[in-house]
C-alpha cells in the first residue's frame, strides 16, 4: 500500500513522477500550470487505478420532528479505475487495499461543476483591466457594432484568454462546459480554430461543448455559409440570436438556425434575449418546429428566455409542459432585474434547467467570477430557500442535476460506474458548500487530478 498524500495536479499526471512518489512515499508540493505547461502534462499518462481514500460523503438528512434540520455524513474510500468509480467502502484505519492511495484527509467530496453557458471566445480577463462602456440607451444593434471594433484586438489573443478562463474554472472545480463561439464576418472561423486550439491544449482536463453562435445575427451577418463550413470544425451545436430584433425575419431566422441543425444532425442553443411578445412567438415556433421534426426532440436549449418570466401563468405553464414533453432545456444565468425568471415552476413541470457564468469579464459585464456555485448560492436565495434542504437541492443548477442525496435523503451519488468527476471542499456538506460557497482544494476530471492539491 502506498501513501500519496500531499500530491499536486502536475506530480500526478507525469508516468515517471507518479512512480517515483508511490516508491518513496513522498510528496511533491503544488505547483501552479502554466500555458507552456499545458500541452505536455494534458498528454501526460495519469494513474489508472488508485483508491481516494478518507472522502467525506454525505449518508442522510438529520431530521427533527419530521423536519430536515442537517445532514449526515461520513468517510470512505473510492476506489478509482480508467476514470471511473469502481466501489465506495468505509474507510478502514489500516486499508486492505494493495493499491496506491490518495488520501482526501476528511474533504467533503461533491460532484464536479458544469458551466453550460460562457464565452469562452472572447475576454478581457487575463488582459488589462478594461470595463464596459456605457450602455445606457444603446440597443442590442449599438452593441453588435461595438463588437465588431473591438473583434481585431481579441483574436490575437484569443487562444491564451480563453485557456487562462479554463484555468479559472478548473479552480473552481468545473470539469465540464457549453462554450458559445462567435461566427461572424469580422473574425470569420478564427475565434473557432483558436477555441479549439485551447481545448485541445486542455484535453482530458477539461471536456466542453461548443456552440457555433452568430453573434451580429444569422441573417443579419449573412453568416450561414460560414455557420455551414463550422459544423465540422467539433461544434456539437447551431446557435443563434433574437430573430426578431436582430434578424428582423422570426420564422426565415430560425429556419436557417433550424436547417442547419438538421442538415448536420447537430443540436440547437439559441441566445434569445426579446422578452415580450416578439419572444413568446419565437419560443411557440421552436416548439411547433421541435415537435414535427423527430430529430430536434431533447436537443434544443432556450438561453435566457427572458420572454418566459412575461408569461401569464397558464401561458408559462402549457408552454413549460410543452417543452418538457420535447425535451427542450433552459440555460439561464439567474438573473436578478425586474422580471424574474420562473426558474423553479418550470423545474417543477419537467423542464431540464442548466445554467452557466456567461461573461466573466467583456464588453457586456465585468462581473462574472467563473464560480458555478455562486449560481448555486443566488439559486438559493431566489428559488429554494436557506434551509439545508433548499441549500442541498440549489447545488443541481450548477452539476447537471447530479446530488449527492435525492429528495428522500438517500444517497443518489457517488456509485460505482459514475464518471470519476469530483471536487474536494473545505466544508461539512452540500448545504455549507452552497451557503458559504467553500474552497474548492482539489479537482478531479476522468480521474485525473486537474487542479488544486491534496494536501
Amino acid at each position: 500500500m502506498s501513501d500519496l498524500s500531499g500530491l499536486s495536479r502536475r506530480s500526478l499526471m507525469g508516468v515517471a513522477g507518479f512512480a517515483a512518489t508511490v516508491a518513496a512515499g513522498g510528496s511533491a508540493a503544488m505547483t501552479r500550470t502554466t500555458t507552456a505547461s499545458v500541452q505536455s502534462d494534458a498528454d501526460a499518462a495519469a494513474p489508472a487505478h488508485f483508491i481516494l481514500s478518507d472522502v467525506t460523503l454525505e449518508d442522510g438528512f438529520v431530521r427533527d420532528q419530521g423536519e430536515i434540520i442537517g445532514t449526515r455524513t461520513g468517510r470512505y474510500d473510492l476506489e478509482i479505475k480508467d476514470g471511473r468509480i469502481l466501489s465506495v467502502t468505509p474507510t478502514t484505519a489500516a486499508g486492505s487495499s494493495a493499491l496506491p492511495r490518495l488520501s482526501a484527509n476528511g474533504r467533503l467530496v461533491l460532484p464536479a461543476l458544469r458551466d453550460m453557458h460562457i464565452h469562452l471566445d472572447k475576454t478581457f480577463y487575463g488582459g488589462p483591466w478594461q470595463a464596459p462602456r456605457p450602455r445606457k440607451g444603446k440597443t442590442i444593434m449599438d452593441m453588435i457594432a461595438l463588437e465588431r471594433s473591438l473583434l481585431p484586438e481579441l483574436l490575437p489573443v484569443s487562444r491564451e484568454r480563453a485557456e487562462g478562463l479554463i484555468d479559472l474554472l478548473l479552480e473552481h472545480g468545473t470539469t465540464t462546459a457549453r462554450s458559445h463561439c462567435n461566427i461572424d464576418p469580422v473574425s470569420g472561423l478564427k475565434s473557432l480554430e483558436h477555441l479549439n486550439q485551447a481545448l485541445e491544449n486542455y484535453r482530458g482536463r477539461f471536456s466542453c461543448e461548443i456552440v457555433a453562435f452568430p453573434q451580429h445575427g444569422l441573417l443579419l451577418s449573412e453568416v450561414e455559409p460560414l455557420m455551414r463550413e463550422s459544423m465540422g470544425m467539433g461544434v456539437a451545436f447551431v446557435g443563434g440570436l433574437d430573430p426578431t430584433n436582430v434578424d428582423g425575419r422570426m420564422e426565415a431566422s430560425l429556419d436557417a438556425m433550424f436547417g442547419i441543425a438538421v442538415d448536420y444532425d447537430k443540436g440547437v442553443d439559441i441566445h434569445l434575449h426579446e422578452s415580450g411578445a416578439s419572444g413568446a412567438a419565437a419560443i411557440r415556433y421552436m416548439l411547433d418546429t421541435v415537435e414535427k421534426t423527430p430529430s430536434l426532440k431533447g436537443r434544443l436549449t432556450l438561453s435566457h428566455a427572458f420572454a418566459l418570466a412575461n408569461l401569464p401563468p397558464a401561458d408559462l405553464d402549457a408552454t413549460a409542459e410543452r417543452m418538457a414533453a420535447s425535451g427542450v432545456s433552459v440555460a439561464s444565468t439567474i438573473p436578478i432585474g425586474r422580471s424574474m425568471m420562473p426558474l423553479a415552476r418550470l423545474r417543477e413541470k419537467g423542464v431540464r434547467l442548466m445554467s452557466g457564468t456567461d461573461s466573466v469579464i467583456d464588453m457586456w459585464s465585468p462581473f462574472g467570477s467563473g464560480d458555478m456555485l455562486d449560481k448555486a448560492n443566488l439559486y438559493a436565495q431566489l428559488y429554494s430557500g436557506s434551509d439545508e434542504f433548499g441549500l442541498s437541492r440549489a447545488l443541481a443548477i450548477a452539476t447537471g442535476d447530479v446530488l449527492p442525496l435525492n429528495n428522500a435523503g438517500e444517497r443518489a451519488w457517488p456509485k460505482a460506474g459514475d464518471a470519476a468527476d469530483l471536487v474536494l471542499t473545505d466544508a461539512s456538506c452540500s448545504a455549507e458548500a452552497v451557503a458559504r460557497k467553500s474552497k474548492r482544494t482539489a479537482v478531479f476530471h476522468g480521474g485525473r487530478l486537474v487542479s488544486g492539491a491534496l494536501t
